[in-house]
């Protein structure tokens, strides 16, 4: 349920397109967690960001329905390209359907895959990371993505505030939650990094690779 202040955000904030809403709606009708979807907030502030930053180089963990993928790929300036890793092929046809009507296929490519093993063999250097895939797993993650981040690169990590779970007293107890709780003290206490959380939608943690 979109309380008042979101639905005011949403209709201040620069309105998704068409390819968008057929993917939100397709997610909704087709997925069994259609409250994964980004949203349009989020997702043009993932633009954004991407074309602010002038990020060459992206890796999406977590496609789900590709909704942020398209988002990511249209701050792409020029020749950039978007990584991408999703571990259920059954969403392979939704998702490539949804690029095809936003334009953005020839700058994608989709790795189905484990986000684990992906990265404990890739090589590339990538500007720009964005994580939103199993939260007991995102210490994993983070660990294994900040070697191939570039000096002064930028990892957004979602949901990182579980709906207000992080920081109840004490913090409830279920894996997902724990594996937060863990990712949020160790990025907060990483010298390597400099980070900010911010309050939109389930929390949104930017963290910049200090040069």
């Amino acid at each position: 349920m979109e309380s008042p202040e979101d639905r005011y955000i949403r209709l201040h904030s620069t309105a998704a397109d068409e390819a968008l809403f057929w993917v939100e709606r397709q997610t909704n009708i087709r997925s069994h967690y259609p409250q994964m979807l980004t949203g349009p907030v989020q997702g043009r502030l993932l633009t954004m960001l991407v074309e602010m930053t002038g990020a060459k180089r992206i890796l999406e963990i977590g496609t789900f329905t590709g909704y942020s993928t398209i988002c990511l790929a249209r701050g792409l300036n020029g020749n950039g390209h978007v990584d991408t890793l999703e571990i259920n092929d059954e969403l392979e046809g939704l998702i490539r359907e949804g690029w095809e009507r936003a334009g953005v296929s020839d700058c994608i490519t989709l790795h189905i895959t484990d986000a684990r093993k992906f990265l404990a063999s890739a090589t590339e250097q990538y500007d720009f990371v964005y994580i939103d895939a199993n939260k007991r797993e995102y210490c994993d993650y983070y660990e294994g993505v900040l070697p191939l981040l570039s000096q002064g690169g930028i990892i957004l990590a979602d949901d990182v505030l579980m709906g207000g779970k992080v920081y109840d007293d004490p913090p409830s107890g279920d894996r997902q939650t724990s594996g937060l709780v863990e990712f949020n003290e160790r990025v907060s206490r990483d010298e390597r990094v400099e980070t900010v959380i911010l309050p939109i939608r389930d929390g949104l943690s930017i963290i910049r690779k200090k040069l």
